[in-house]
């Protein structure tokens, strides 16, 4: 990797402001597809695609690939194609173009774009921009923020976030897409609980603006899904766990293709609290 680029993966500011812009840009190619319609096509793991997905990664890599020259960056549709590049602890790139596929073909609000830092297994830089509700949040060591933008990508309002301290009985956000029987039995756990679906990398934002407590998943995701999402959630002083209580880690963990990024099952909660 080039001396500049290390030096620009240390600048956390300029890249969460790097990531905005370009997250923002994204935005507004999949909101041309949004209005005027796209044909769904299947993955060889069966999961939908689409050319939103796929205008998107182009505007974002070809941003990413014009400031962060020579930077490992493992976006979805490239890594469904086979492309991985090595990564390692100075520093990589995760990238979602549109989190929420299934959710843009029904036409509802909740898909996003993800753009995240990687540095040592820790995502210190996040971007989730959620073009159809008009919502960015990002987040660097320290500060998260949500994002106000009108007219495609203008910003019109920006304040700082935290994660609040877990309320009895907790507000708990579950996928809406990926329910699984764990899931409902975590649930169950905690009698009372307000319970709330969303779709996409959204969950982790609403434990880092203060508006729930727990996510957990039980089903199958992959590291460009939760990366920026997860780094917003830390910045804001929450954190993502595997079941057996550690911090997750990014970067490949063994198995071939694409299931070296795959994660474990998760629960993300906001100012920790103790578990049940």
């Amino acid at each position: 990797m080039l001396n500049d680029t290390v030096e620009r993966l240390n600048d956390e500011a300029a890249l969460l402001g790097l990531f905005e812009e370009l997250a923002l840009a994204a935005g507004r190619e999949i909101m041309v597809h949004y209005h005027e319609g796209v044909s769904v096509e299947k993955k060889a793991d069966a999961s939908p695609v689409t050319e939103a997905d796929r205008a998107a990664e182009r505007v974002i890599l070809s941003g990413l690939r014009a400031t962060l020259a020579g930077a490992p960056c493992v976006s979805e549709e490239e890594a469904s194609g086979g492309v991985l590049p090595v990564c390692g602890d100075d520093g990589f790139l995760l990238v979602d173009p549109l989190d929420g596929t299934r959710e843009f073909i029904n036409r509802r609000a909740d898909f996003t774009v993800n753009i995240a830092l990687v540095k040592e297994g820790v995502p210190v830089v996040g971007v989730v921009y959620a073009p159809a509700r008009d919502l960015l949040y990002s987040g660097r060591p320290g500060a998260a923020f949500e994002v106000e933008v009108r007219d495609g990508g203008k910003v019109t309002g920006r304040r700082e976030i935290v994660a609040r301290p877990a309320h009895t009985p907790p507000a708990i956000v579950a996928s809406r897409s990926h329910s699984t029987p764990e899931t409902v039995a975590f649930i169950e756990r905690y009698p009372g609980a307000e319970t709330v679906s969303v779709g996409s990398s959204l969950k982790f934002c609403m434990l880092a603006r203060g508006e729930a407590d727990l996510y957990p998943r039980f089903g199958r995701t992959m590291q460009w899904d939760t990366a920026a999402g997860d780094a917003v959630l830390r910045a804001a002083g929450g954190r993502t766990l595997t079941l057996e209580g550690a911090p997750i880690t990014y970067g490949p963990k063994g198995g071939e293709g694409l299931e070296a990024f795959a994660n474990p099952f998760f629960i993300a909660e906001g100012r920790p609290a103790a578990r049940v």
